[in-house]
């Protein structure tokens, strides 16, 4: 087997005959990171770092482990000493999904077969950036190149959502969708929570003081993220905290925070519990999917938080929280009334959320997040999703990337993990052939289509 050839990931023969089926698929990326105002302005790159490595705290991550300056990651450098410095650690990365990713975008993309090295930067800089002058490897071109069918944003719910608006107008080839993404409103022990409130305020016309006009403006908010095709809200929570909560308890939380008043945790927490309860009946009424983030520790770096902010490779997971208990309220009150999908940052609550997933209709596990998207985690969570729950239930994949040209290759990646895994249980006697293809088949594209957009 040679490096990404037509065996990569696949070990077996039935896994191959199942990649085939599936492998022309389109796309339907239910989570991701895109810029908008990027792929309608539709200008395109002007060299491979800008593409590959301005906005991927993945790749920043790499380099500051490698021993590359932060002057040549995120500082003044230009891209092209940024780009040469990635390149001369970059056989280090070996055997990191990065590693496999940015080769894939190389070869798939570009028709680039050299190997990343200090001796092949200068060449491929070159290359890539000739290519790059062409029609083809602009934003609106590469997404029908890769067969993207939908693909589904993370939006502040102040967003106007203009760039959407464009897109759907001027690019109908590409379904472009945006994703509410309320987690400033819950984070009411933030110092950015009032300034948050108070552009909810001013964005929807109500007195968000009180928590009566904060909901409306809320409520506004959801109403036009589904007047402008909306079909999810996304919720980044380290720790879910889901009970009954009384409205006046809430209410007068929102105030003594609006006030500048210092809560106690307890009262944080049944602020979020609180809210959380309130974005769940408004999706049931819009028929929303609604996706837990779980386990993320924001900022967890100190130093690179105050240097650079937030987004910039300095979050951790944490195994310390506590999923039963904190989810069982939420999900036993709108079991069948919404669609639920459970992440998970740290793969050792897997198995908690295999299980909740089949005690309940209409909660589904997500796919593997963030630092285990990578052939091992997803291998191991398919796995794990067979044993425990049944694969064909499985949300599927979703990119969560925040550069556009990396939709193909994290794609590619899943498919033949997932083709791999399932052929190896037909060659184990496990399944026939044709079951794991319309396995395959449906965590590709048919899952999701039912979960997040019929």
């Amino acid at each position: 087997m040679a490096f990404l050839d037509d065996n990569y990931l696949i070990d077996n023969e039935s896994g191959q005959i199942i990649y085939e089926k599936i492998k022309d698929l389109p796309i339907l990326d239910a989570h991701n990171h895109g810029d908008v105002e990027e792929i309608v302005r539709n200008e395109g790159w002007r060299d491979i770092w800008q593409l590959e490595g301005a906005t991927d705290h993945y790749v920043w991550e790499m380099m500051r482990r490698s021993g590359v300056p932060e002057e040549k990651i995120t500082g003044n450098a230009s891209n092209k000493e940024k780009w040469l410095a990635l390149a001369e650690v970059f056989p280090l990365l070996a055997g990191n999904p990065v590693y496999e990713w940015i080769h894939l975008d190389l070869k798939r993309r570009f028709g680039i077969e050299e190997i990343i090295s200090r001796d092949t930067a200068e060449l491929i800089w070159e290359k890539t950036s000739e290519i790059l002058k062409s029609d083809k490897m602009k934003p609106q071109s590469l997404l029908k190149e890769m067969n993207v069918e939908i693909m589904c944003t993370t939006d502040d719910p102040t967003s106007t959502l203009e760039h959407h608006k464009r897109a759907a107008e001027e690019f109908s080839e590409v379904k472009i969708l945006p994703t509410w993404r309320p987690d400033k409103a819950m984070n009411i022990e933030k110092k950015e929570w009032k300034a948050f409130v108070t552009a909810m305020g001013e964005r929807y016309d109500e007195d968000t003081a009180d928590l009566d006009g904060f909901l409306k403006a809320l409520e506004s908010s959801h109403e036009f993220f589904a007047r402008n095709g909306c079909k999810a809200s996304d919720h980044g929570i380290e720790e879910p905290v889901t009970y009954e909560v009384d409205k006046k308890r809430a209410a007068e939380i929102h105030e003594k925070a609006y006030h500048n008043e210092e809560l106690s945790a307890e009262e944080a927490r049944d602020y979020k519990a609180y809210l959380l309860y309130q974005f769940g009946l408004m999706n049931s009424k819009t028929n929303w999917a609604t996706q837990f983030h779980i386990g993320a520790v924001r900022d967890y770096n100190d130093k690179l938080f105050r240097q650079i902010g937030p987004d910039s490779g300095g979050d951790i997971s944490t195994q310390s929280i506590e999923l039963v208990k904190n989810l069982k309220y939420f999900l036993n009150e709108f079991d069948g009334k919404i669609k639920i999908i459970l992440y998970s940052l740290d793969p050792t609550h897997w198995a908690t959320l295999a299980v909740l997933s089949r005690a309940f209709r209409s909660v589904y596990l997500g796919a593997a997040w963030w630092f285990n998207d990578s052939p091992y985690g997803m291998e191991e969570q398919l796995k794990l999703i067979s044993s425990i729950d049944i694969l064909s239930n499985f949300a599927g994949m979703v990119t969560d990337s925040r550069k556009l040209i990396s939709y193909g290759s994290r794609t590619e990646m899943f498919r033949r993990v997932m083709s791999s895994v399932l052929g190896r249980m037909v060659e184990r006697g496990q399944m026939p052939l044709d079951v794991a293809v319309k396995l395959a088949e449906g965590m590709a594209y048919g899952q999701p289509e039912k979960i997040f957009f019929s």
